[in-house]
């Protein structure tokens, strides 16, 4: 068969997903707990510590700039966590560092005082349109490692993206159904852009994989709608299910697909009640190690903050691994990368990414326990 001829079943494929593969802007998670920030007082001076943009020291140089929208009220706390993260990281560590907050349209002043304080990487922005804004300015930069993708590969050359994002998840399923042997699959979705966004990073991945085209079925909470739900997936009777809905939506929904194996990603997930865990029983996620196997013999040394949130236990996580990455970034990026760290497996990747791979879970008797076993 030529290449032409089989590229275009995979195209008509790709047009029958129903829209899934809508690009939309990434979301940070939603749901804010409350957390604090340590104070600066908290942080060894020799080490790091936190600073205005004009009051950044310009002597001695540190190693690591870190920029955060902190005095944004709409990302604040997610700025806090990942903040936090990477100090607990960076305890110890002979690293010096400064995080340098900045508030809303403040993000290339910062950019400025971190280039001032003779960093030689810095970790940042977090937020999607602060990334492009600094993607698109004509600023020199040191080696960046922003915590938030981009749609496209960054022209700047010294700039690298780390985050946490469902299509990381959606293609980590993928391959498990294949793995598997799953024949037929079906996605089951709601219409958020996060949600678009999810299910069309698995069907590109399925279908590249070889597989056939995913059903596709739309969800909608009304009792009527998921009785014709239940009976329109059964009569389809696919070996696995994706279930591109959020985190409240998937007790709902998860006992109408019978004993059908069901997937989501667990970025989707903050906090349920104990009725609604045990609803989510024999649904398998993708989620980070953190979460998953906190008391894995590699997270022992790193404190654990009791955020109340699993959305803001995972930007924590990110700024765990943001740290280590961003040593391997001080002589300039590594050849090869690779990290087994708390938000996942972490490799660098095409398109200057490191990349993560979470961890598969499943839901018994309303407890969140590895798939595979392990600890």
């Amino acid at each position: 068969m030529s290449a032409a001829s089989s590229v275009m079943p995979l195209r008509r494929a790709l047009r029958r997903c129903v829209g899934w593969l809508a690009v939309a802007s990434l979301a940070v998670a939603a749901a804010f707990s409350a957390a604090q920030t340590p104070a600066a007082s908290d942080i060894k001076p020799e080490t790091g510590e936190i600073a205005t943009p004009a009051a950044v020291p310009t002597k001695p140089p540190v190693d690591i700039a870190v920029v955060l929208p902190l005095n944004v009220a709409a990302y604040a706390r997610a700025a806090e966590a990942v903040s936090a993260g990477f100090m607990a990281g960076a305890a110890g560590s002979r690293t010096s560092y400064v995080v340098i907050p900045h508030a809303e349209d403040g993000v290339l002043g910062a950019f400025e005082a971190a280039r001032k304080s003779g960093a030689r990487v810095i970790v940042g922005p977090l937020v999607r349109d602060d990334l492009r804004t600094i993607a698109q300015a004509d600023i020199e930069l040191p080696w960046t490692l922003a915590l938030n993708q981009s749609e496209d590969t960054p022209s700047q050359i010294r700039l690298y993206t780390f985050s946490l994002t469902v299509e990381s998840d959606a293609r980590t399923i993928a391959h498990r159904m294949r793995d598997d042997a799953a024949q037929n699959v079906a996605i089951v979705g709601a219409e958020s852009a996060l949600m678009k966004r999810f299910a069309g990073a698995f069907a590109t991945e399925w279908l590249l994989s070889g597989g056939n085209g995913p059903a596709s079925f739309r969800f909608d909470p009304a009792p009527e709608a998921l009785t014709v739900l239940k009976r329109d997936f059964l009569k389809k009777a696919p070996d696995a299910a994706l279930l591109a809905v959020d985190g409240n939506a998937a007790p709902l929904l998860k006992p109408f697909l019978g004993t059908t194996a069901a997937y989501a990603s667990g970025l989707v997930f903050d906090q349920n009640s104990v009725a609604a865990l045990r609803d989510l029983d024999g649904l398998a996620i993708v989620e980070i190690p953190w979460l998953v196997t906190p008391g894995a013999p590699e997270f022992a040394k790193y404190p654990r903050r009791d955020y109340g949130s699993a959305s803001l236990e995972r930007l924590y996580a990110l700024g765990l691994d943001a740290f280590r990455i961003a040593q391997a970034l001080m002589d300039g990026p590594p050849e090869q990368f690779v990290l087994e760290g708390a938000t996942g497996h972490v490799t660098l990747a095409e398109g200057r990414q490191f990349v993560r791979e979470g961890r598969l879970a499943i839901y018994r008797a309303g407890q969140l326990v590895p798939l595979d076993g392990g600890h």
